[in-house]
């Protein structure tokens, strides 16, 4: 699928009601080599840099509603997939993680930068976690931005942060700003 300059790659159920993707510009598809849809909830990237490897995996956590078991389940898939990783290779994991990491940053210093949205939930703890086990960083966390480039779900008055740009420690320095583009939407929400 192609949209404005841009390739679409895509997992999910045939209804299209879930599933995640990743676009591409067009400029880099030739240098994707090689993309894994592990599950209806996670899809691997892989594309060539300069010096080595980019694998981004995008991902679509289960919400807060769903049951503990099904969390464990794709939390532990993650961490099984990230921690796969060679090291030379330069992680992206993107996606809608369904938590709230904001809130204090104590016990969690090294992977949340200290600007935040919200209130921190036990899925964000979670996330926390996570990038803890992993040696990970929260970009969001880590520029100060204005709330409308923050904010990554807005339904009337219901706004928050639930989608996340987490790299490597090694890795934070080469990011240079996470920000949402306010009002922007590549696909429109479905309402099910």
């Amino acid at each position: 699928m192609h949209s404005r300059n841009r390739k679409l790659f895509w997992v999910g159920v045939e209804e299209k009601l879930d599933g995640i993707g990743v676009f591409v510009a067009e400029k880099w598809v030739d240098s994707v080599v090689n993309v894994e849809r592990h599950s209806k909830r996670v899809l691997i990237l892989r594309k060539i840099l300069d010096n080595g490897l980019l694998t981004v995996l995008t991902v679509y956590a289960p919400h807060s509603g769903k049951p503990k078991e099904e969390k464990e389940s794709f939390w532990n898939e993650v961490f099984h997939l990230v921690s796969g990783i060679p090291q030379d290779e330069m992680v992206v994991l993107a996606g809608d993680m369904n938590g709230h990491v904001a809130s204090s940053i104590a016990g969690y210093d090294e992977m949340h930068g200290g600007f935040r949205y919200g209130n921190r939930n036990a899925d964000g703890s979670r996330i926390l976690e996570f990038a803890n086990w992993l040696n990970l960083v929260i970009c969001n966390t880590l520029f100060m931005n204005q709330e409308s480039q923050l904010v990554t779900y807005a339904a009337g008055t219901v706004k928050s942060m639930l989608d996340y740009i987490i790299v490597r420690q090694e890795d934070k320095a080469k990011v240079r700003n996470v920000r949402v583009i306010p009002n922007e939407e590549c696909v429109p929400n479905i309402n099910c």
